[in-house]
């Protein structure tokens, strides 16, 4: 079970866009994840009339390390620490470290 799940609220901890707020749009299988509007890069692509592509100047989200991320907490309105917990009904549920407060409901 991962830390940060895909769809996941996460604020930036380090790095050129330190501070920046986005939802994981994708989790990758070597630990790095794309989150919405962070790490934006211009990507110069050539047209392509076969699969209608055209071509220009593009941004587009790339894949930044886990470890510069953190998960968004709404009540203290800072990234937190998540940790793991067994429910009373056997279900493995993340909570936040500094609330106690449970992330998967």
């Amino acid at each position: 079970m991962n830390r940060i799940r895909k769809g996941d609220d996460v604020i930036v901890i380090a790095g050129k866009d330190k501070g920046k707020r986005g939802s994981v749009l994708r989790v990758m299988t070597d630990g790095r994840l794309v989150v919405s509007d962070v790490n934006m890069v211009k990507r110069h692509t050539k047209p392509n009339p076969n699969r209608g592509v055209a071509g220009g100047i593009i941004e587009k989200e790339m894949p930044i390390d886990q470890s510069n991320i953190m998960v968004y907490n709404p009540q203290t309105e800072k990234g937190d620490r998540i940790g793991f917990r067994v429910l009373d009904d056997g279900r493995k549920v993340r909570f936040f470290k500094s609330t106690d407060e449970v992330v998967d409901v």
